[in-house]
């Protein structure tokens, strides 16, 4: 060969792998086993807070109730067409301790961030243990899109943070692994819904002004809005990039003030319901166009296929219908938000591909059982190991996690190395005060540290979840063997986590008393 038939053939390869190098830059990501993933975080949303029936009757079947017939989510019914939900999904019943979980995920008794964050001081309560996480998850190498930055994914966090208190490094989601934040901070609600208010920067509650979106300022762009167009921006230059990307999509709806979405006002003038009722349906169903505008979105970039939503809500419903421990505003289920009960604990949860093609290499991996209802409890600790899981990622070396991967749940089949047992413990003075709710199987244990300040005013309340779901009948005195174990159970799962209890006046621990 001649020195020039050498040159031309070194010119060829050198072109070649160039070529190549771009070729992989721009392959879908599940062509590189990486498929995207969105975390789609409504906050204080119940499970009965939308059109899509999560509650079963005894076969399993779904079944509406009136709270159903009263919101209207045509997205999230798509999304449940082709999706899976679970009829049981928890989270902490307040929202600092389920965004850390979801970010760690452990247990809030083991990360201790067991309260929700007042951004401008401590808020343990006045029996709260003193040293409990207030300052937010500070290691950014242990978190969800700390691990996944690592894989080659761009991480993207939109919306209402609240995972640290000013001044702290857990303030802004970029100091947490992800690369871009477009208005979080350590605000648990926005200053105002209206872009006409500037969200608090103009007008409302300008100390819990949303930050980063000046664009919208004086403009009739609902904060809901705002938020998706960002999010769609994000995820059009990502996929321009060429690299997968994980998106937390955290809406500040439906969390309180309750404003009226003007967009969808008229849809239930006319429902007999009271005004702050409406506008929180008016708040609902803007999320919900949010999540449709945003598979519509993937859709039209063509990655919609490679594209896994998970879709959930971070504690209990907050619905203004009717007193905080009773039966209404997350009928049938007892309570709502910050509460011991099911509607305080229970969220919606879905699982779905942005669209559904069982040829797509992405889908092959993690088949979802479409229009399916999963019977088996998950909760918020389950999404890291599970997004780990299907990016191809570990936990961190020694780092200890309390979820485990949904991987076959999601299929719709059973598994029986699952764990059927969830601990949710609140050592704080709030809605309810100083207690551990703590689910067995069939049985729920709620237990409460100081009684006198519950308004259930007894220790034990145990209910059988499997005869009772919405906790009407306390089985405490009549079941005291049941009692008994589900409190010696509880108090080993502590111990386990390594939890904080609350304490009394003179600074000691106040530990569970077994019964007498």
């Amino acid at each position: 060969m001649t020195g020039v038939a050498m040159l031309l053939q070194s010119k060829k390869a050198v072109g070649g792998i160039i070529l190549g190098l771009l070729s992989a830059c721009l392959m879908p990501a599940c062509d590189a086993g990486k498929p995207n993933v969105i975390v789609f975080l409504v906050d204080d949303m119940g499970p009965l807070d939308t059109s899509v029936p999560f509650m079963t009757d005894e076969q399993g079947t779904p079944k509406k109730y009136p709270l159903n017939d009263f919101y209207r989510t045509p997205g999230m019914e798509r999304l449940a067409k082709t999706g899976i939900r679970f009829n049981t999904f928890y989270c902490m019943s307040v929202c600092s301790p389920t965004r850390t979980s979801l970010l760690t995920g452990q247990n809030a008794a083991r990360h201790h961030v067991t309260q929700w964050i007042r951004s401008e001081e401590n808020n343990r309560g006045p029996n709260g243990p003193p040293d409990w996480r207030w300052v937010g998850v500070q290691d950014p190498s242990v978190t969800l899109p700390g691990v996944l930055r690592t894989q080659g994914y761009k991480t993207i966090f939109i919306g209402k943070a609240h995972f640290g208190p000013c001044g702290q490094p857990s303030e802004w989601p970029d100091q947490l692994g992800f690369d871009v934040n477009i208005a979080g901070c350590s605000w648990g609600q926005p200053g105002s819904y209206y872009g006409q208010d500037g969200y608090g920067h103009i007008k409302g509650n300008k100390k819990r002004a949303v930050p980063h979106l000046e664009t919208y300022h004086g403009t009739d762009t609902f904060l809901s809005e705002a938020l998706t167009i960002e999010a769609k921006k994000q995820i059009s230059q990502a996929v321009d990039e060429g690299a997968p990307f994980f998106l937390d999509f955290a809406h500040y709806a439906v969390h309180a003030p309750f404003q009226s979405d003007p967009r969808f006002a008229g849809h239930y003038a006319d429902s007999g319901k009271p005004k702050n009722a409406q506008a929180y349906a008016t708040l609902i169903e803007g999320m919900d166009k949010s999540l449709n505008d945003i598979l519509d979105h993937l859709d039209a970039l063509g990655v919609a296929e490679e594209t896994l939503i998970f879709f959930l809500g971070d504690n209990g419903s907050d619905a203004p219908l009717g007193p905080t421990h009773e039966h209404n505003s997350s009928f049938p289920l007892r309570a709502k938000k910050g509460t011991h009960y099911e509607g305080g604990m229970r969220v919606p949860f879905i699982a779905s591909w942005a669209k559904c093609d069982p040829s797509n290499q992405c889908q092959q991996m993690l088949p979802i059982q479409s229009g399916a209802i999963q019977q088996q409890l998950g909760t918020v600790m389950d999404l890291y190991p599970t997004i780990l899981g299907v990016a191809g990622a570990h936990e961190p070396a020694g780092y200890v996690l309390d979820g485990g991967n949904l991987k076959t749940l999601l299929t719709g089949k059973r598994d029986s190395s699952h764990r059927e047992t969830f601990l949710m413990h609140f050592p704080h003075s709030h809605r309810s005060s100083y207690f551990t709710s703590y689910r067995q199987g069939e049985w729920k244990l709620i237990y409460h540290y100081l009684p006198e300040k519950n308004p259930a005013r007894v220790r034990y309340e145990l209910f059988n979840l499997n005869t009772d779901p919405y906790e009407k009948k306390n089985l405490a005195e009549s079941r005291p063997d049941v009692l008994l174990k589900m409190v010696e159970d509880m108090v080993a799962a502590l111990e386990s986590e390594k939890a904080l209890y609350p304490v009394d006046a003179d600074g000691n621990d106040i530990r569970p008393l077994l019964p007498q």
